[in-house]
């Protein structure tokens, strides 16, 4: 089961709550906390599609923007010895640190988004 759901460009966690029999979920990618819940599937996407739609529209009522801006910074924390390794090929590759980093990560998602796109067709 897909732990996320989509729908008008916004992202949806999932989860499901053995205790209280029902699945609930939040929008992820955005400064407010808007959620949803229900008891079946069909109803879940009916809620989330609804919530989302309720949000976008609560924001034009307040004249603001909906999502949340990323500013393309981010900490991350791995070995000392990886990090000497990634900035000995960066500085070969001629780029700096956070270029290099960069690239990778693109060419990453790039290939992750043409296998989705190659297993969405074959099917």
């Amino acid at each position: 089961m897909a732990s996320t759901i989509e729908y008008n460009g916004y992202i949806g966690s999932v989860e499901y709550s053995h205790e209280d029999r029902c699945f609930f979920g939040k929008l992820e990618m955005i400064d407010d906390l808007v959620t949803f819940e229900a008891t079946t599937a069909d109803d879940l996407e009916t809620n989330f599609h609804r919530v989302v739609d309720e949000y976008i529209e609560t924001c034009k009522m307040l004249q603001r923007e909906p999502q949340k801006t990323y500013k393309g910074v981010f900490n991350i924390r791995i070995d000392p010895s990886l990090h000497k390794k990634i900035y000995h090929e960066a500085l070969k590759a001629g780029v700096s640190l956070n270029a290099f980093i960069g690239k990778v990560l693109q060419k990453e998602v790039s290939c992750h988004l043409d296998s989705e796109e190659k297993s969405v067709s074959t099917r």
